[in-house]
């Protein structure tokens, strides 16, 4: 492969960089399964069961019953749920149909979801109940023709408006064939955002999402045995890393995925001592939780042998201490939505190095170039932006020729993060040139927050930024400067913020000044505000 560095040929024995990809749609590889291990279970949801069998007819009725609806090839279908079985089923659902799948954050509020919806301009939904008026209240602004419904207190009983799940997928519409090219027809649209403008869809190919799961499976396969393995998924299935590292992988191999809807301490630890599950991707704030309880090896938390941690950037002393208590490997990888998403990862069969994010996946090409013209390319340990190459990469932005053209240039993914290569092909990520922060795995893009806040009859001008926090990973924290004569307190702008944000976006410090620092063309130094923050914290 063209523009590989030249270590890749003293990469550690057992890697194999390039792997030979099956050209096959997302639901080939679901049916691929369903062959191999039908009665082996695929989803587990508390008391509730789906073998790999049942989970193939299921999305064979659910797809069949969204031709019955009128969707056809290329149409949007968004998803707003929580991790479920009905995720699942949805999601191969939709891509058996040829259509996309539009993921949806759940907790979004209404402006938020009206301009994914609008933007991708979704036909239908898969929601859960509990959400439906917020759709209600924006529907006439959008697309949507119609919505199916989850109910989770009582799975499969029908308790909502529209259609219900279970009505649906019991149409018995037989789906007509539809055919994939799965090297360039969308099977997703990912949304990420900026500080520059709206919210992002990344346009991820059927081969996109397919290639990695394979490339995953390849750094994992002397690990992981086929048709046995349990992989605790908590991360949401609606975040790329839960999509790829949880969902596809697990059904790549037949193995057994373990949905809970949310991260609950308590019931994760339950959930690990009741269900043994020996794969767990997570991001470091549940490493950090489940590490500092007290009494978290009387949960046999010992049964976790490969962890995988993304998201955010994972502490060397969490790493270690989690390892010592667990005796699992935890593996620091990195990726992003417009690579499917993972690029790099810590082998478990070589040399990890904490503090790094690893080394490429196969079939990967990885470099750095210098900042100001991004064509240089930086030598062993010197910083620049981290650009990417590899067929995980995306087909590019849903309706925006400008931003793709931005973001791959010369087949190259411009990642906008800065980082450094050491001589043995380790990445090490050490900041972002984009300002979005991490906060407990979620992506945070401050002018979602920035909009909000100036939106206050009493504030004059706001800056959102990301502070250091050992759990968290990062805090939201929002400078303003207020409207003379005006008087607000730090509690009086988080309620604020409270009814007009989704929960992880809501600032949790508050800092008025009486101006902020500036470009001598008026545009506020965010960096210089953060480098304060962690000039303070030292």
């Amino acid at each position: 492969m063209e523009d590989v560095k030249q270590w890749l040929a003293s990469y550690p024995e057992g890697y194999t960089h390039d792997v030979e990809i099956p050209n096959n749609s997302l639901f080939d590889m679901l049916k691929d399964t369903a062959a191999r291990y039908p009665a082996c279970t695929a989803t587990r949801f508390y008391d509730h069961a789906l073998t790999y069998r049942e989970l193939y007819h299921s999305a064979l009725a659910f797809a069949g019953a969204l031709q019955e609806q009128g969707i056809q090839k290329g149409d949007r279908v968004a998803i707003m749920l929580p991790n479920c079985p009905q995720y699942v089923i949805g999601y191969f659902g939709i891509v058996a149909a040829g259509a996309i799948v539009t993921q949806v954050n759940p907790m979004l509020v209404e402006w938020e979801l009206k301009h994914i919806l609008k933007d991708s301009e979704a036909k239908a939904i898969l929601m859960l109940d509990a959400f439906y008026p917020k759709l209600q209240a924006i529907r006439n602004r959008t697309d949507i023709e119609f919505a199916v419904t989850v109910n989770l207190e009582k799975p499969f009983v029908p308790q909502a408006p529209d259609t219900a799940f279970q009505h649906f997928i019991a149409r018995q519409h037989q789906l007509q064939p539809v055919e994939i090219d799965p090297q360039h027809d969308i099977a997703v649209l990912q949304y990420t955002g900026g500080t520059t403008g709206p919210s992002k869809g990344a346009m991820l190919t059927h081969s996109n999402i397919y290639t990695n799961a394979v490339q995953s499976y390849e750094l994992f396969k002397n690990e992981i045995e086929l048709g046995k393995e349990k992989c605790l998924t908590v991360i949401p299935l609606f975040h790329v890393f839960g999509m790829t590292s949880c969902m596809h992988l697990s059904v790549l191999c037949g193995n057994e995925i373990l949905l809970l809807p949310r991260f609950d301490l308590t019931e994760v630890l339950e959930t690990i001592k009741r269900e043994q599950p020996s794969i767990f991707p997570g991001v470091p704030t549940m490493y950090v939780a489940i590490t500092n309880h007290p009494n978290a090896k009387d949960y046999q938390i010992d049964c976790i042998r490969i962890c995988n941690s993304g998201s955010a950037p994972m502490p060397v002393e969490l790493l270690r201490e989690f390892e010592r208590k667990t005796g699992a490997k935890v593996l620091e990888g990195y990726g992003l939505s417009e690579a499917s998403p993972v690029t790099n990862c810590n082998p478990p069969f070589a040399q990890r190095k904490p503090g790094t994010v690893g080394l490429g996946l196969p079939n990967t090409a990885y470099k750095v170039v210098d900042v100001a013209t991004g064509t240089k390319e930086m030598p062993a340990g010197e910083l620049g932006e981290v650009v990417i190459k590899g067929p995980q990469v995306m087909k590019g932005y849903w309706n925006q020729p400008e931003e793709t053209a931005n973001a791959i240039r010369n087949g190259w993914l411009y990642t906008g993060d800065i980082g450094a290569i050491d001589e043995e092909g380790y990445l090490s990520i050490v900041d972002r040139k984009k300002d979005m922060i991490i906060a407990s795995g979620f992506n945070v893009y401050p002018r979602d927050i920035e909009e909000v806040l100036y939106e206050h009859p009493d504030v004059k001008e706001a800056v959102v930024i990301g502070v250091p926090d050992q759990y968290r990973g990062e805090n939201i924290k929002a400078i303003l400067v207020l409207k003379e004569d005006k008087a607000l307190s730090e509690d009086e702008i988080i309620s604020y913020c409270r009814n007009h944000l989704a929960a992880y976006k809501i600032p949790r410090i508050v800092e008025f000044r009486s101006e902020l620092p500036k470009t001598n063309v008026g545009k506020i130094l965010r960096r210089a505000l953060r480098e304060e923050v962690l000039k303070s914290s030292k």
